[in-house]
């Protein structure tokens, strides 16, 4: 699926992950969450130097590739320190909150969104997109494995997503892009509804309160 000139979505792998191919005019390529299909996305990228491989967080469904893609360019490969560990192989960067990542004369910034795991970040492009990795999807958050992890996520999305203007896309790791805007309101009408101490795992804003 093609989002615009500058941008290619990819859905690939087991889980059906997709995988973002960023590009700075005809020279510079940026891939975010190389889940499978190597060759795939080495195509994407034919005719282009890859600046670094960066990862949302370190999930298996979202690293298929991962290995392989960075044997057949050595691009760096870049992730949040908590999730390094999650991977096949040694990062060459730790991302920061708020950092810039160059790829020709374009960039994405760094958003540390914690919940999904302790590491989770989004990427933000210069046309107010940004990719949320597992940290939300259209209709509710990302997985989680506990109520703690849970109860996380969700500050993370009232303090750092849902500030955003409603115009913002939201390109997730599986599943059609959505918007802030189309989020909004059920996400305030299930936090006024609330949720239980136990609330974790796939959860939808729409689910019933006593129901998670």
């Amino acid at each position: 699926m093609i989002l615009n000139m500058d941008m290619l979505c990819l859905t690939v792998g087991q889980y059906q992950t997709n995988s973002y191919v960023l590009f700075c005019g005809k020279t510079h390529s940026l891939i975010v969450d190389p889940a499978g299909n190597a060759e795939t996305l080495l195509s994407a990228i034919a005719g282009t130097e890859l600046a670094a491989i960066l990862l949302t967080h370190g999930h298996g469904d979202h690293t298929g590739a991962l290995l392989e893609l960075h044997q057949a360019t050595d691009a760096p490969i870049g992730v949040h320190a908590p999730d390094a560990k999650l991977l096949p192989v040694v990062p060459h960067r730790l991302l920061k909150d708020g950092e810039d990542v160059s790829y020709g004369a374009c960039h994405v910034r760094v958003h540390h969104l914690p919940g999904h795991t302790s590491g989770s970040v989004a990427f933000e492009l210069a046309q107010g997109i940004w990719l949320v990795g597992d940290t939300i999807f259209p209709g509710g958050p990302g997985h989680t494995d506990s109520p703690a992890q849970f109860a996380q996520l969700i500050q993370t999305l009232w303090q750092s997503v849902f500030v955003l203007p409603p115009d913002t896309q939201l390109l997730p790791g599986h599943g059609p892009p959505t918007t802030v805007g189309m989020e909004a309101e059920p996400f305030h009408t299930f936090l006024q509804h609330g949720w239980g101490e136990d609330a974790y795992g796939n959860v939808r804003w729409d689910t019933q309160p006593g129901a998670l």
